[in-house]
């Protein structure tokens, strides 16, 4: 408007007018950006992917140690403890990443902690006295009552609700379908549940059982390995079971253990899956699971204080050679030098893949390792209405996971914000090609992926949301595919060299959980010594 122009009032009221609803669109862009705060975090891929180029500065400090450590995550951390509740104290761990516990790490924010990995641990096996000990040492399991049953601190398990499934428009206790199935389905899951108490209590004749954790205790004879060869959907063809839901149900399983569906699964896996757990320790808590907001970085803090004055992060093994003694060349990144660290024996807590790029001669064993998306949502504390949010909350039909409910224990009432993590494993039959995928997606695409699963039991979700997280696990955990447990490939991978160099990892055990990792430590620590 030129200066000395009258101004009428029709022309102050639009203006006004305008004004506000520009004031309003920039208030609600406001809000609209904090909804799209979006952050990319995962393992250093980076770091690690210099193992192809070995472009490494020369060696500029030695260091002498009894006994070293490669890889800080569960498996390293329990062959700690191990050799440290057996008087040896000279040993040194090393860990690529900034911080100890492999898949078994934490994140943290202004409301709550969030897993950025493994999120539980269920009740062990009353035969599995090494994890029963561990839970003791931490003040989970606090002794015995007056009639045998343990003690636990129930403020370390889950609360109810503990699941919840989106099922046909609306949500259901437990994660079975149960709304509206067919008399057919129905008796399906019965007929399939009764096959699995029946395999869960089945023993060989040497009494082992069929399906054990560690698997390592599991028996071997030919009719249960024969399982171990042949698909889980086959398996579970030849068994006539096709019930559309049955088959969601025993898929979403294998995903959430394994990564990996019961297309390409083993049947040993699928039936260990229901199996192997006993649920025979406690009789009051056998349906619940050992949890924390921070997951399963709860038991990598605890093992943690093993390696208190004797660990190295941001160290990445490039190079292994056994002569008298082992050497072993390892790059420190945030100092950008190259040390040299000379040992009686190592023990490498790595996956395979990585100790055939630092041990020249290795074989290559070509294991399949599943990527990982974990997506950690901050939202308005509103989420949910009048909808208790359970601790995991699965969607039919989804392509994810579910989310668990990061807060779920927290006595006091929660007036912040919620936090709640999003897992989605990538099941398909090249591992590879995903994992490329997954590493090329970029914040609007993975927020896109994630939100068009969660939309489906969820359709304003993103009308809540303050932040996103998206974590990418490259190599998350092996894929128990039919010869993976028991088959030659593994046996010549869990062989010492020269008996100096040792190897302990999940991998070796098939199935990626912390039972296995926590017991390939203590084995393989006891080879050394």
């Amino acid at each position: 408007m030129k200066s000395g122009e009258k101004f009428s009032r029709k022309d102050f009221l639009k203006t006004v007018l305008l004004g506000s609803m520009i004031l309003l669109f920039l208030q609600y862009c406001g809000k609209k950006g904090k909804l799209l705060l979006l952050k990319i975090s995962g393992t250093n891929h980076i770091l690690g992917h210099r193992l192809w180029a070995k472009n490494f500065p020369q060696v500029s400090e030695v260091i002498h140690k009894k006994y070293l450590i490669v890889g800080g995550g569960i498996s390293g951390l329990s062959a700690c403890r191990f050799l440290n509740q057996h008087n040896e104290n000279d040993y040194l761990v090393l860990e690529m990443e900034n911080h100890l516990g492999g898949n078994s790490s934490n994140g943290q924010n202004q409301f709550s902690k969030f897993p950025l990995g493994a999120h539980y641990l269920p009740l062990p096996n009353k035969e599995n006295t090494e994890i029963i000990d561990f839970l003791k040492e931490c003040g989970i399991y606090q002794g015995d009552d007056e009639n045998g049953e343990p003690v636990l601190d129930e403020y370390q398990m889950t609360f109810p609700q503990q699941e919840r499934l989106f099922f046909k428009n609306s949500w259901q206790n437990d994660i079975v379908p149960q709304k509206g199935i067919s008399q057919a389905t129905q008796k399906e899951l019965e007929r399939f549940f009764t096959m699995m108490d029946d395999f869960r209590q089945k023993k060989d004749q040497q009494g082992n059982y069929w399906f054990a954790i560690p698997v390592h205790d599991s028996s071997k004879e030919d009719e249960v390995i024969r399982l171990e060869k042949v698909l889980f959907k086959d398996w579970l063809g030849q068994n006539n079971f096709k019930s559309e839901e049955l088959l969601w149900l025993l898929d979403y399983s294998c995903r959430d253990d394994y990564g990996l569906g019961i297309d390409y699964v083993s049947a040993w896996a699928g039936i260990h899956y229901f199996a192997g757990r006993k649920n025979n320790w406690s009789k009051l808590y056998k349906d619940q699971v050992f949890t924390w907001p921070e997951g399963n970085a709860r038991l990598a803090t605890y093992l943690s204080k093993y390696t208190e004055g004797k660990q190295l992060k941001e160290h990445l093994v490039f190079d292994i050679k056994a002569n008298e003694k082992v050497e072993v060349l390892c790059f420190d990144n945030a100092k950008n030098k190259t040390k040299k660290i000379i040992a009686e024996k190592v023990l490498l807590a790595t996956p395979q893949f990585i100790n055939e790029r630092i041990l020249s001669h290795r074989k290559t064993f070509s294991f399949q390792y599943v990527p990982w998306l974990l997506t950690t949502i901050t939202l308005k504390n509103e989420f949910g209405g009048d909808e208790e949010l359970a601790w995991d909350n699965v969607i039919y039909g989804s392509a994810g996971l579910g989310y668990i409910y990061d807060q779920h224990q927290n006595i006091n009432q929660i007036t912040g914000e919620k936090v709640i993590t999003y897992y989605r494993s990538f099941s398909t039959s090249d591992c590879r090609k995903a994992r490329k995928k997954l590493f090329s997606m970029k914040e609007n695409e993975l927020k896109v992926l994630v939100l068009d699963d969660l939309k489906k039991a969820h359709p304003l979700i993103e009308d809540f949301i303050l932040e996103m997280q998206f974590h990418k696990i490259g190599h998350a955990m092996i894929a128990p595919i039919p010869d993976q447990i028991f088959g030659n490939r593994t046996k010549e991978a869990k062989e010492p060299v020269d008996g100096k160099i040792f190897f302990a990892h999940s991998d070796l055990s098939g199935i990626s959980i912390f039972e296995e990792a926590f017991y390939q430590g203590i084995k393989t620590a006891k080879q050394m010594l």
